[in-house]
């Protein structure tokens, strides 16, 4: 991390030495993952209890494995289309895993995967009235992110784009806007992003951190586009907090015209 770089975000209270999450998806292997994991810095990694079987002996290797990474296990309610299920979801995970955080998902549309507002702040009140740590994957609708956060919910995790799509930042003037509104609380970009320079702009817009999984670990190379990864969201963060320049809509000299001994060479002497 460059010098004069917040390198740890905040949450829950709890201070997180990477700003880089990272899914555990869809891996070739256990082997690629580990060395993914280890290339990205990341601290928290996100695990579906549906999807790896939880109760299963693959679900108890699986487990086995992110217990030997050392980092912090972000149970998420992947594949859940009601409130009451994702409810169910989060509680089979805080038993298993024993941890009262989780990425909510409450998904709406089998195409987009596009969060079901109305389900996710109806799911997110009652999980934290229970005592979860709530981490909402949402949109960057304004009126959700107000109803989540009255819901008890003290990070967001906005889209940039639908999962998988590797599309980037959609609406960035939307993003820019929920930035904004929200200045102190913590802000994830999740789904969609594609490319490292997807993820720079991310930081550069001020956002805390990034949930890459798709890029990373179907890309040809899961291990070096970790790297790559961690290396693009130091560098957003380091270019948001070093102060970007005002776009302009005209050309500005970079160099002083004042003093220049010939401002004129068409002129007669």
């Amino acid at each position: 991390m460059p010098d004069g770089v917040t390198d740890s975000v905040t949450f829950y209270g709890e201070a997180i030495g990477s700003r880089l999450l990272l899914g555990s998806a869809q891996y070739p292997s256990p082997e690629v993952l580990t060395k993914a994991v280890r290339a990205s810095g990341a601290e928290i990694v996100t695990v579906s209890l549906r999807r790896e079987g939880a109760r299963s002996d693959r679900g108890a290797r699986f487990w086995e494995l992110i217990q030997s990474l050392g980092v912090r296990v972000l149970p998420n309610t992947a594949g859940c289309k009601t409130a009451k299920e994702a409810i169910t979801t989060a509680q089979m995970g805080r038993e298993l895993f024993g941890t009262p955080w989780v990425k909510l998902e409450v998904i709406a549309d089998d195409d987009t995967l596009q969060p079901d507002l109305f389900g996710l702040v109806e799911a997110a009140r009652v999980l934290a009235d229970d005592g979860f740590c709530v981490f909402p994957y949402t949109t960057e609708d304004l009126g959700a992110a107000e109803r989540l956060i009255d819901a008890g919910c003290d990070v967001l995790m906005p889209w940039g784009a639908p999962i998988g799509s590797g599309a980037g930042l959609n609406n960035v003037f939307a993003l820019k806007a929920l930035r904004a509104r929200f200045p102190d609380l913590p802000l994830v970009i999740d789904a969609g992003i594609g490319a490292p320079s997807h993820a720079a702009q991310a930081m550069e817009l001020g956002y805390d951190a990034v949930l890459i999984n798709t890029a990373v670990a179907k890309a040809g190379d899961p291990v070096r586009m970790a790297a790559a990864f961690a290396k693009a969201v130091a560098a957003g963060r380091a270019g948001f907090e070093a102060g970007l320049m005002e776009p302009r809509d005209m050309a500005a000299p970079s160099t002083p015209v004042a003093g220049t001994p010939f401002r004129n060479l068409g002129e007669a002497t």
